[in-house]
């Protein structure tokens, strides 16, 4: 579903003789829609002569036309500031050559939806609001002098100075949320009490979008507005699924929260405790004062802000783990205010399957195969919507007290979804649980993910690896793994030859997918496979194949020529 909206504009001229306000908006179609968004704009000139009004629209023209002209891999923030800038040098230079237009300027907020985000750039004392939940919140800071008296005096405009700073600032979207572009003939004329009430009546859908415009550029003149008066509305209907442009574009704008401690706060959240840390992330258990609900709260080390490689893996983490609505999976918890770099998920007590293997805790066969089958099926359900986990291994499969099960940690996944998930990094992950195949360079697939699965059941049973642990950086060689019946000689041989099958060497003799494994397991001794058979030697061992041909041909030459010899 695309990005949906209602929007209404309206602009008066008021006591003025010319109006010269300008307001304008772009709804493009796709792809240009996903792309680059559609973008609102409202300006207001600050010459009392022709210049005001030369200035306000071609600004607002400008920039609606220049801004799909910039490429589509800078981010939102980037292309408006680029065009204002540049816009700002020309009408600097259209005041300077044409004595009618000198000291032309503008005012200037310009809106982008895009995804699920908003991004806003703004110059001057036109304003940017946002009504959410029936709070109206002020988005844009007025670039005025400080002083009671000179309060209607710019300090920033388009043309006022060759160099412009421009304000920046972007958020999420939800459903209903509310946005009000005005100049000062509104804001300064109408309450912020009734502006909360007329775009509340647009919120819960008793006007539309033109209508609340329209009320509220009419209210201004009715209280005496002296300027001209202009409001552009725009309501969020209906937003897309999240892509993965937008999670980028969020991660490279935040900035990351300093290291916490027990007792400190972000963003209204309580930090009870540190769960983990390692070189790149911090795991903390926070609690939500309003609920009492406690959450985990993942971010990166603040030593990796300046990583944009870091940054993008983690925005890709958290795009993956908002998609895996399922309960085998901590689910994702949207803040009510996001300032930094994190994302947030729910809370099990409980332990990983590593943690109880630490604790010295033995596994039953029953209990294996009742873990198994939802390990299996969680890893079904990643499969069904084109992830590849890559790490499956016992510190990534949660056991909570209730009793279910989660996959956690997607920070190596890779969904196939996106052109920017590139395979630049086929072993990544647990070396361990790796596939053969992917010591030789293969790329990550589905059945990697069901060998790890199966690394995790036969570790678990036996508390050996099949092939033998695997340290990093080493070359292993894969002969024929141990039957877990050599470990555990009390485990039914129908699981024995599942799991084997699980963890075969080849390819061509494992599971082809997660739901084949998890019916075998499913089906147990009703229906049991079939033991697997001895590869060749040619095929288990293919170098000492060739060192035993090698050392039986130098045993005959030695005898043929001892037989020379002696005659």
């Amino acid at each position: 579903m695309p990005l949906s909206i209602a929007a209404g504009h309206a602009t008066r001229a008021g006591p003025r003789e010319r109006n010269e306000d300008f307001v304008g908006m772009v709804t493009p179609n796709e792809p240009e829609l996903s792309a680059k968004g559609l973008i609102a704009a409202i300006a207001d000139g600050v010459s009392g002569n022709e210049g005001g009004r030369e200035a306000s629209e071609y600004t607002v023209r400008g920039l609606l036309a220049d801004y799909y002209a910039t490429p589509d891999t800078w981010p939102v923030t980037q292309s408006l500031d680029r065009v204002i800038k540049a816009t700002n040098s020309w009408v600097q230079h259209q005041g300077s050559i044409r004595p009618e237009l000198a000291g032309m300027a503008t005012t200037l907020t310009a809106l982008v939806l895009r995804g699920g985000f908003y991004y806003f750039s703004h110059v001057g004392d036109t304003r940017l609001y946002l009504l959410r939940n029936g709070v109206l919140s002020r988005l844009t800071t007025d670039h005025v002098w400080d002083r009671p008296e000179m309060q209607h005096v710019l300090t920033r405009a388009i043309g006022l100075d060759t160099r412009l700073a421009i304000d920046h600032g972007m958020g999420e979207l939800r459903a209903r949320d509310v946005f009000l572009l005005a100049t000062d003939g509104v804001w300064a004329s109408v309450t912020e009490y009734d502006l909360t009430s007329r775009l509340s009546e647009l919120a819960i859908g008793n006007i539309d979008a033109s209508h609340a415009a329209d009320t509220l550029a009419d209210a201004a003149l009715t209280a005496g507005a002296g300027d001209n008066v202009s409001a552009l509305v725009l309501k969020i209907e209906s937003l897309p699924e999240e892509n993965l442009r937008d999670a980028l574009a969020v991660s490279r704008q935040l900035p990351l929260p300093p290291k916490l401690k027990a007792g400190q706060s972000i963003d209204g959240y309580l930090v009870e405790a540190v769960i983990h840390a390692s070189q790149a992330t911090l795991l903390y258990r926070v609690v939500d004062p309003k609920s009492q609900r406690r959450l985990a709260l993942k971010t990166l080390h603040p030593d990796r802000a300046g990583d944009a490689r870091e940054r993008s893996a983690f925005a890709h983490e958290e795009w993956l783990a908002k998609r895996v609505v399922a309960r085998f999976f901590p689910q994702v918890i949207t803040p009510e205010q996001k300032n930094y770099l994190y994302y947030l998920a729910t809370w099990h007590d409980g332990h990983t399957l590593q943690q109880h293997l630490d604790a010295g805790e033995h596994f039953t066969a029953p209990d294996v195969i009742a873990h198994g089958t939802k390990l299996v099926r969680a890893i079904g359900a990643l499969h069904r919507r084109s992830i590849i986990h890559r790490d499956i291994k016992p510190a990534n499969v949660h056991l909570g007290d209730d009793g279910e099960l989660r996959v956690l940690d997607l920070g190596v996944a890779q969904s196939g979804l996106e052109a920017e998930d590139g395979n630049d990094a086929p072993q990544a992950g647990t070396p361990s649980f790796l596939a053969p195949e992917q010591f030789d360079g293969a790329p990550p697939s589905r059945q990697t993910d069901v060998y790890a699965a199966g690394v995790t059941l036969y570790l678990m049973l036996t508390r050996h690896y099949p092939y033998g642990e695997i340290e990093p950086f080493q070359r292993p060689r894969f002969g024929e793994p141990a039957p877990p019946g050599r470990y555990r000689p009390d485990i039914p041989l129908w699981f024995e030859n599942v799991l084997l099958k699980a963890v075969a060497r080849d390819p061509g003799n494992r599971f082809e997918t997660a739901e084949e494994f998890l019916l075998a397991l499913e089906r147990g001794a009703s229906r049991p496979l079939a033991a697997p058979a001895a590869a060749p030697l040619a095929k288990r061992d293919l170098l000492g194949l060739w060192r035993t041909v090698a050392a039986i041909s130098l045993v005959l030459n030695l005898l043929l020529l001892y037989l020379l010899l002696v005659r």
